[in-house]
């Protein structure tokens, strides 16, 4: 038997807009998914998924702005930045109804 996770109900019309743009987003849901379970850099999340890396950047920025993703980064040995990101979100789920949207952010453990 599958077991829901409690989610989180975005209260803000701004906010739940912005929720429902990424998801309309193609690029954006390849990257949530394949971020999914583990930590990636920009180039594995690119290779992956055959997005363009300029893409990918401007469309993690907006996962990022939006608290869609956890950002964790490290100095390789080189002394270059590496950052890896890993969806906050396991799912979205919205409901139109009688006029309303309600848009519920599944979290990621």
């Amino acid at each position: 038997m599958q077991t829901l996770q409690q989610g989180f109900i975005i209260e803000e019309t701004e906010r739940k807009n912005s929720i429902l743009e990424i998801l309309s987003d193609n690029y954006c849901r390849m990257i949530i998914e394949s971020i999914m379970y583990k930590p990636k850099s920009v180039m594995e999340i690119t290779i992956e998924t055959q997005i363009p890396m300029s893409t990918t950047y401007r469309k993690i920025q907006i996962l990022h702005d939006n608290k869609l993703l956890k950002t964790s980064g490290t100095i390789t040995d080189d002394g270059k930045k590496l950052f890896l990101y890993k969806s906050r979100v396991r799912g979205i789920q919205s409901v139109f109804k009688d006029g309303k949207i309600e848009v519920e952010l599944i979290p990621n453990n």
